[in-house]
């Protein structure tokens, strides 16, 4: 049954859903202590993307993100927010604030990839959403997986495509990424302030029958980067009795949003310290470096 909305009518309905849900992230953003700017952009997205005279869907679909980043207040970070909102249905960012992140189940909706497949996926490659799975495509990192075949992966490429509208991220260039000295400070302070219990706390929908809100959240800002840290609430993690040491920072910035996960180091020359995982080498580098000075402390 066609809609009896007009072209002008449709336009503006679809991009005031986009609008609400930006509008939705401003709101979460400003309750759990998140700074006045992060706020003020997703409601300034909103505000963008309502008085639009052009359907954002036909924006992406016709110049791809890049067509709008070049919208007025959207940067990288909200131009794949808004994506995200179009192509899926689904804003990652909103579902992690509110403690609704599933992706293992995300993951096993990408036909080829069953739910005990998507939980390997996550666990041991750190893949989380469609994006991280294309990008671990492309790179060559699905290949080092068990039944993953070129067949298998081009299949699932071909799939990811269409469901990210056709665009390609590139992988973070190294220079882009935050050093790991950032990464532990902003770890130090989560676990100080969550210990401290002076941050607010989330009611994960996953590993929580009792709906208790236990999760700490956090929102700071180092170097221009917005950071959110929570600890990790993965199968995992609960398994291994890791929840309250494995914390997992989201940050964003001029290179899009990135995930980082931080850890206690059990063996090795680093054992009984705080690393970033994937980066031990810069992480043992930078222990050398600073050790016996204060700032050295930080990291055990």
């Amino acid at each position: 049954m066609e809609s009896s909305l007009d072209p002008t009518a449709r336009i503006r309905e679809g991009n005031a859903a986009v609008a609400r849900r930006l509008e939705e992230v401003a709101g979460v953003l400003e309750e759990q202590g998140a700074s006045v700017h992060r706020v003020r952009a997703y409601r300034t997205a909103a505000d963008v993307v309502r008085r639009l005279d052009r359907s954002v869907a036909d924006i992406l679909k016709e110049q791809g993100v890049d067509g709008l980043e070049r919208l007025p207040g959207i940067g990288p970070v909200l131009s794949r927010a808004i994506r995200s909102i179009v192509t899926t249905g689904r804003l990652p960012i909103l579902e992690r604030l509110r403690g609704e992140m599933d992706p293992e189940r995300l993951l096993a909706s990408v036909p080829g990839i069953g739910r005990k497949l998507a939980i390997r996926l996550h666990e041991d490659l750190g893949i989380a959403t469609l994006e991280d799975l294309e990008t671990a495509a492309e790179s060559g990192r699905l290949a080092s997986a068990a039944g993953f075949g070129r067949k298998r992966i081009a299949g699932i490429l071909d799939t990811l495509a269409s469901r990210l509208g056709r665009v390609r991220v590139p992988p973070v260039a190294a220079a882009a990424m935050p050093p790991v000295e950032e990464l532990l400070d902003v770890d130090a302070e989560y676990r100080r302030r969550a210990a401290a219990k002076d941050l607010p706390r989330i009611t994960p929908r996953r590993f929580n029958p009792r709906r208790e809100a236990w999760l700490p959240i956090l929102h700071t800002e180092r170097s221009g980067r917005h950071y959110t840290a929570v600890f990790s609430n993965t199968a995992r993690a609960h398994r291994l009795g890791r929840t309250g040491d494995w914390v997992v920072l989201f940050h964003d910035g001029p290179d899009g949003e990135q995930r980082e996960t931080v850890v206690t180091a059990w063996q090795g020359p680093l054992r009984g310290r705080r690393i970033v995982r994937g980066r031990e080498e810069e992480c043992e580098k930078l222990c050398l470096l600073e050790s016996g000075t204060p700032s050295a402390r930080r990291f055990r």
